[in-house]
């Protein structure tokens, strides 16, 4: 049995507004939106917002649920894995003697909010009009983020007027990805996946309440409920549905006992207690990763929206999986991973979760294998990550997709765009320098950073110039194929095969037994080492001292120039504007390229460098990518101007909060969420990793009043306040010894007595 209690008050947002997102009414053509805007998630399961199935005038397609991990391929002729939904364990229908209950909703008082703050979402309907019965009807909604396994849905009727018999009907909906059936009981069902090998049990349990009386069910089925009462005015309904659903790698004839177990101890703490740790659960991320900004509502609002997702897109708990380009919220890109987790993800995990952060670098770890595999299919050493992954590592970039114009194009991205082993070597390095977690380097992090480093030693080959170039490549901007020396790409490589030196140093000198084994098992000597310093030294940058340029790729400064500005009124990208062969012809730029290398590596650009190209490639890029702004924003912080800066903030959040984007019918842009975030702390507050503390620049936009936020480095928790208005800025010591802090170049201590204030200049 659940435990019983009453409903209303679980039923009532948080009062604040700030912690609100919420829609009134209904709009067709605007309800894909709403799925995506108010998707929750916990990092294994994700459930669309969509109303639960006949529970009001909305279209009949069951707000979709995901499971991380659960990947199969459509067809026995299909190459490519997608993430499999699970079945509709939402499914509601509240009946009449004649029909629906809800066939006539008032739709002004149909309401959605999400309660950031909480992890849960809301939905709101009445029925006043031309029915037996006036009713309001109210549901809560939510993925646990204590007990993952674990789904739950309230809904409460209330009856305002009217005696009627009424039905409550309670299934769950087929899925529409074809699963075999494994298992069908009252209380469990399981599947598996025709080609992949993966097993889905859901367990659950259901209780009805009438005015605080529990009812038996009339009927039941396999995992369906149905209840049958007369209704009258003021009584009030309560309905409860408890679900856990495990996911196994292979398949197992006994994968429901796990559910079972899951469903048992979610039982045992009844709905209340479910609620209670589910709010502690995320009471304790909001603690770790809230930023407050004064004077800017609207920016606060983007903050907590972004953090909200980027909270709920990983399990700290299965390095089975990592995070999707739309997080589990929607079906667009598969399901598939991109350097998006590791560029514009891994920042906010390293800095305010380092638990979720080694998880997700312990997925790449898990398929360097396949990595491997890919550079020596293509006929070089080391590790090639895939462009697209999903749960093997195995390269899933689909060969070709249809373009604009309904024609056949190739997609060359899982060939060609090879920066991500750069990128993933990035993030590693990053997660090192933030945590100096040495369990974590001893025993993958070094082997990643050295397997891309021997990669990129190899790819870059050496030509009768004396310098080594690396030809054939896509770099971020994909309107240009097969360019040779792409500027990102080959600065991240020479800047991997550094660290990959690094590491090989450091584990020389301070764990020498982990780099016997590890060299020795990689094949990795010292004569190698030394071609890899060679390589470094010699590949080529597109570097022009006379300009200050590095150019985007070879040739690229003699391509046709466009005047974005005359086109600044489309609603498509630049590619759909000029055509795919004109633009690949142009200097249009999809998405920062050189203006990444800004962000990612500030020191390469000496003197004023970093002026020189953001002013050049700024006018050149269409933003075709939702990436793009982000880099954009904190390039252009770092340059002191915090006011373009902040544009670029609002606009990557409105790609997700806006209605300006069809494309977040498919999901969130889990990436540009990061890049908010990205903007806010790596380009306002000017945060910036130094071998021995955490060093900032802060430069807020003339509305922000005060920034704060909070940060974890090497064991510590700290809380940074920048308040203009008051020229100061404060770190203070929540936890942990006391360490250097750099502002604006100057070097202080902050001990765990008592606050660092460093006064700032105007």
């Amino acid at each position: 049995m659940i435990v019983s209690g009453t409903t209303a008050q679980a039923l009532v947002p948080t009062a604040d507004p700030s912690w609100l997102l919420r829609e009134t009414g209904y709009e067709l053509l605007r309800e894909s939106t709403f799925e995506t805007r108010f998707a929750i998630s916990n990092g294994f399961l994700g459930v669309r917002g969509g109303l639960a199935t006949h529970l009001g005038a909305c279209r009949a397609i069951p707000p979709r649920t995901y499971v991380a991990g659960l990947f199969d391929t459509p067809t026995p002729d299909s190459a490519v894995p997608e993430l499999v939904p699970a079945a509709d364990w939402l499914q509601v229908r509240i009946l009449l003697p004649d029909g629906p209950l809800m066939r006539c909703p008032n739709r002004s008082s149909r309401a959605l909010t999400l309660d950031m703050r909480r992890g849960t979402l809301f939905t709101e309907a009445r029925q006043t009009c031309n029915a037996p019965l006036d009713v309001r009807l109210r549901t809560l909604r939510l993925v646990s983020l204590d007990l993952r396994a674990i789904g739950m849905q309230l809904i409460e009727l209330e009856i305002e007027n009217g005696v009627s018999d009424l039905t409550l009907e309670a299934s769950f909906g087929p899925t529409d990805f074809e699963l075999a059936p494994e298992r069908a009981d009252l209380d469990l069902k399981a599947w598996r996946t025709w080609r992949s090998g993966r097993s889905l049990a859901i367990a659950a349990a259901a209780s009805l309440q009438v005015d605080g009386t529990e009812r038996q069910p009339t009927a039941r089925g396999d995992l369906s409920w149905s209840w049958s009462w007369t209704a009258s005015p003021g009584q009030v309904v309560s309905f409860q549905r408890i679900i856990a659903v495990t996911r196994h790698h292979s398949v197992d004839v006994h994968s429901g006992a796990r559910a079972r177990k899951e469903l048992a101890a979610a039982r045992t703490l009844g709905w209340q207690g479910l609620i209670a740790r589910h709010e502690a659960a995320w009471a304790g991320r909001w603690h770790c990763s809230d930023v407050r900004v004064e004077g800017d509502p609207a920016a606060q609002a983007a903050l907590r929206f972004a953090i909200f997702h980027l909270n709920g897109a990983v399990n700290p708990s299965d390095p089975q999986v990592s995070v999707a380009a739309r997080a589990l919220t929607g079906d667009d890109y598969r399901g598939h991973v991109f350097w998006d987790t590791e560029i514009f993800l891994l920042p906010f995990y390293t800095l305010t979760w380092p638990e979720a952060a080694r998880t997700l670098l312990m997925y790449r770890f898990r398929t360097l294998d396949a990595a491997r595999a890919k550079a020596a299919a293509m006929g070089w050493r080391g590790a090639l990550y895939a462009w697209e992954s999903a749960d093997i590592g195995d390269e899933v970039t689909p060969k070709q997709t249809v373009g604009p114009d309904r024609k056949i194009l190739d997609i060359l991205c899982g060939s060609q765009e090879q920066h991500i082993s750069a990128d993933v070597a990035y993030a590693v390095w990053q997660y090192w320098r933030a945590t100096e977690d040495e369990t974590f380097l001893r025993e993958a992090g070094a082997e990643i950073i050295l397997e891309t480093a021997r990669f990129w030693a190899a790819r870059a080959e050496p030509e009768a110039d004396g310098l080594r170039h690396i030809r054939g490549i896509i770099g971020p901007d994909e309107y240009h194929e097969a360019v040779d020396d792409n500027a990102f790409t080959n600065m991240m490589a020479r800047w991997n095969i550094e660290r990959g030196l690094d590491v090989a140093a450091l584990l020389q000198e301070l764990w020498p037994e982990t780099w016997d084994g590890l060299s020795e098992r990689l094949g990795l000597d010292e004569p190698e080492l030394i071609q890899w310093r060679e390589a470094a030294q010699t590949i080529v940058t597109g570097f022009d001292p006379a300009t200050g340029l590095f150019e985007q790729f070879a040739g690229f400064s003699a391509l046709e120039e466009i005047d974005l500005a005359a086109y600044s009124g489309r609603s498509v990208p630049m590619d759909v504007v000029l055509g795919r062969e004109r633009t690949q012809l142009t200097q249009v730029i999809k998405q920062a390229d050189v203006v990444a290398l800004l962000a990612l590596l500030p020191e390469v650009f000496a003197g004023r460098a970093a002026e020189t190209n953001f002013d050049h490639y700024e006018p050149r890029c269409g933003h075709g990518s939702s990436l793009s702004r982000a880099m954009h924003g904190i390039a252009a912080a770092r340059l002191g101007r915090s006011e373009t800066a902040l544009q670029y903030f609002r606009q990557s959040a409105a790609i997700d909060l806006a209605d300006t984007h069809v494309a977040i019918s498919g999901g969130i842009h889990i990436a540009a969420l990061g890049g908010v975030w990205l903007i806010a702390i790596f380009g306002i507050a000017g945060l910036s990793l130094r071998p021995d503390g955490l060093a900032f620049d802060p430069q807020l936009p003339e509305a922000w009043r005060s920034l704060e936020f909070r940060l974890h480095w090497r064991g510590r928790h700290l809380i940074v306040t920048i308040d203009p208005a008051a020229r100061v800025f404060r770190v203070a010591l929540e936890t942990g010894s006391g360490m250097p802090v750099y502002v604006r170049g100057s070097r202080y201590l902050v001990s765990a007595d008592e606050a660092l204030a460093v006064p700032l200049d105007p």
